[in-house]
């Protein structure tokens, strides 16, 4: 997964090459435009600077009514023939001045005849006529290099151009506009390199979370992403993030195989609970079939044995039941319930099926609860049940009942052998049984849901040779009960709440 990570960041679609090439060609525009519109500018100046002098020149020539003649015939003016008639040995001077009688046609001056430099002026700029009627100069190009031309006609209808060479500004900016170029690609070159080094720094943190769902899609559930050295915001929110998703996940995941364990457990413990039974009736059935049992004190024994296997069975099939309706969370049907008066009454049962067990009852006069009063009877059956079953006859048990801070307490202790610590973190396991004793297994685990599905709790307390204590807290309340709710009138009579849902009485 690195290298496929790598050869991935390499690529052009790779999250770095898009940000290098969009940081790099962001900039290119940017010098592009810089350099375009300093260019513009720097000509446009230049170009006024010149197109200036050749208009002033203009109207100081064309305001002066001189004819071609007069220009000829004034010494004075030796300034103007020195620009009309030009160094011969240059083929492009910075100024050409050239005049043109009516046909555009170059005309020599003093006697001299024109240049070339004038003719080839003249044939640039063809209609002298349009020229002189224009306000601005126009660009022509004589024998290749760049002029900038005006024209002013004399009142004889003389023309007479007059060019200024604009080649040394084109130089200059061809100057420029490499050097601007070369400036813009070394910046480039930095910027590509500077954003790749911060960008692969920045993204280490992701590169981590690559690694890390890797390592965890390979089945490392304990893996979390680690915080780099200097993260940015949205990195470590992600990581956070992250982290506290694959928290989850790894939540889940225990949960699920504990879920799936418990199942595959729960249906091995209830298969085997039920084939003891099952095995027994077949047995018994198979030797009445046979003729095995002849005589009536056998068949009686074996049909007594057959009811009882039976009702071993019926009761194991009412507990699995009981355990299902709590799975599903039910609602149940609250209502007063006085649980001094449940605990004394479990109490005479206890007596009457063991009248030699010494018993400890400290639930006088009235406790209401808002519960369901089946799920109680079978919480106190259970408990007492659990004691009948695993403790001798004669082992002293107590029960005693407590209110505190909106809470009901219920406490039910002998003085039996105990557990160990073992056994008692198993106590609410279901099918589990201390030593393989007898019992299901799901007494317990009953008394556990019922408690819980009234928003309880139930724990216990023991030691080897100690005895067991199980406490039960109750909220005085109810669970999921809706709360300073108007009764009807009939629901008053009776005192309870019937709410929706399935209940625990069968």
């Amino acid at each position: 997964m690195r290298i496929r990570w790598l050869n991935c960041e390499r690529g052009v679609h790779s999250l770095r090459a898009k940000l290098t090439l969009t940081n790099v060609a962001l900039l290119a525009l940017g010098i592009v435009a810089t350099t375009a519109i300093s260019l513009m500018g720097m000509r446009y100046y230049l170009l006024d600077q010149v197109d200036s002098q050749l208009t002033k020149m203009r109207d100081s020539l064309g305001g002066s009514q001189l004819t071609i003649r007069q220009i000829d015939s004034l010494s004075a003016l030796s300034f103007v023939h020195d620009r009309l008639v030009p160094d011969k040995q240059r083929s492009d001077p910075d100024s050409i001045y050239a005049a043109l009688n009516s046909r555009g046609t170059a005309i020599g001056i003093l006697g001299v005849d024109p240049t070339e430099a004038q003719i080839g002026l003249a044939h640039a700029v063809g209609d002298a006529a349009a020229l002189s009627r224009d306000a601005d100069p126009h660009d022509v190009k004589v024998h290749g290099t760049a002029y900038r031309v005006t024209a002013v006609q004399l009142s004889d209808g003389t023309y007479v151009l007059m060019a200024s060479s604009t080649e040394a500004l084109h130089n200059g900016m061809s100057k420029a506009l490499k050097l601007d170029f070369a400036v813009g690609g070394l910046l480039l070159v930095l910027l590509a390199c500077v954003t790749l080094f911060s960008v692969r720094r920045r993204m280490l943190p992701l590169e981590d979370m690559v690694e890390t769902s890797s390592a965890i899609a390979e089945g490392d559930l304990t893996l979390r992403v680690p915080s780099s050295t200097h993260p940015t915001q949205e990195v470590e929110q992600l990581r956070l993030a992250l982290n506290s998703m694959l928290h989850q996940v790894e939540s889940a995941y225990r949960t699920r195989e504990h879920s799936a364990a418990q199942l595959r457990r729960f249906v091995a413990d209830a298969s085997h609970e039920l084939r003891t039974p099952l095995s027994a009736i077949r047995g018994y059935l198979q030797l009445y079939d046979k003729g095995m049992l002849s005589d009536p004190d056998e068949r009686k024994r074996a049909w007594e044995r057959v009811l009882a296997e039976t009702d071993r069975m019926g009761r194991l099939v009412d507990e699995l039941l009981t355990l299902a309706r709590l799975d599903q969370q039910p609602e149940l049907r609250f209502r007063n319930v006085d649980l001094s008066r449940l605990v004394r009454d479990a109490a005479e049962d206890l007596r009457v099926q063991q009248p030699e067990r010494p018993i400890t009852v400290d639930a006088d006069g009235t406790l209401l609860v808002r519960a369901d009063e089946s799920g109680l009877r079978k919480v106190l059956g259970n408990l007492l049940g659990n004691v009948r079953t695993h403790t001798p006859a004669d082992v002293p048990v107590r029960l005693e009942l407590t209110r505190e801070d909106g809470h009901v307490r219920l406490c039910v202790a002998d003085r039996g052998p105990g557990l160990s610590d073992e056994d008692a973190a198993r106590v609410f396991d279901r099918f589990f049984r201390a030593g393989g004793g007898a019992g299901s297994g799901l007494g317990l685990a009953i008394v556990q849901g019922v408690v819980e599905a009234h928003g309880g709790e139930v724990a216990v307390d023991t030691a080897p040779g100690e005895g067991l204590r199980v406490s039960v807290t109750l909220p005085t309340q109810g669970c999921g009960e809706p709360r300073d709710q108007p009764l009807t009138p009939r629901s008053r009579e009776r005192g309870d709440t019937p709410l929706p849902g399935a209940s625990l009485r069968r």
